[in-house]
């Protein structure tokens, strides 16, 4: 009889565990680091900066504006797929961009140069918008303002390019004078894929002389455009603390090289 009870207790303990753990569990989902945009900022430039640290004057000021002005979609948005189903490593998502994709084709290089194109057209400099193939060839928008023009044009350079075209398209930047706009990128090679990541924010301590970056992705297979977490940041935060006396450059899951940083030409 005592062995009954005692096991009845046990069962009603492991009960209440269990329910404390999936409570638990529940609040940190609904409140914790796990929840997209927890701030729920309504653009990147609502972001704060870590302590210490001010926002910087970009070389090209419309586009640090348009950049830290892109919209992000509400708290608790997930990565999805460009046809619709819910994306894994949703553990990279900061904030999502409010942007829909164009294509299935849509990836990481994509992305960047999507939004450095988006940039242009909005500002109607639509002869600048121009980028390289693979095989060399550049492919020039002639749409002037048109909107479905824009896309198609879009649509066909996501199909031909990726990150060699591009890694051949964009010139180095040094560390010391990163911007936003800037993408960090190289391409793939017989170990791994090949990746990049936009700079969309970029901020400064005058008193250590640190620099923090925001950067926006796309990935494979084509998925929400996405602010990236910083997962080891205790606060929450999706800025990245350059670390400019190495050799590298760690942004969650991806390790580029310092000399992976570039910027296209003026």
């Amino acid at each position: 009889m005592k062995q009954i009870k005692m096991i009845k207790r046990i069962t009603v303990g492991l009960l209440s565990l269990t329910a404390l753990i999936a409570f638990v569990v529940y609040l940190w989902k609904e409140y914790g680091i796990e929840k997209s945009n927890p701030n729920n900022f309504a653009t990147i430039g609502d972001i704060p900066t870590p302590i210490g640290f001010e926002r910087i004057e970009s070389g090209d000021m419309e586009l640090g504006k348009y950049l830290t002005s892109l919209p992000l979609k509400p708290k608790g948005s997930i990565l999805k797929y460009y046809w619709g189903g819910i994306a894994d490593l949703q553990e990279l998502n900061y904030a999502v961009v409010d942007l829909p994709l164009l294509s299935n084709a849509e990836q990481c290089a994509d992305v960047c140069m999507r939004l450095r194109a988006e940039y242009l057209f909005k500002e109607g400099r639509y002869s600048d918008i121009h980028f390289l193939d693979v095989q060399g060839n550049m492919l020039y928008y002639d749409g002037d303002k048109s909107r479905g023009a824009f896309e198609k044009y879009l649509r066909k350079v996501f199909d031909v390019a990726n990150t060699y075209s591009l890694c051949q398209e964009m010139h180095a930047r040094d560390l010391a004078d990163i911007q936003p706009g800037d993408v960090f990128v190289y391409p793939a090679n017989s170990q791994r894929y090949g990746h990049a990541v936009m700079v969309a924010d970029v901020a400064k301590n005058t008193a250590t002389g640190n620099t923090a970056v925001i950067v926006v992705e796309g990935f494979m297979p084509a998925r929400s455009i996405h602010v990236m977490r910083n997962s080891e940041d205790s606060t929450n935060s999706p800025w990245f603390i350059l670390d400019e006396e190495s050799d590298n450059q760690t942004f969650d899951i991806f390790q580029f090289k310092t000399t992976d940083l570039k910027c296209f030409p003026q």
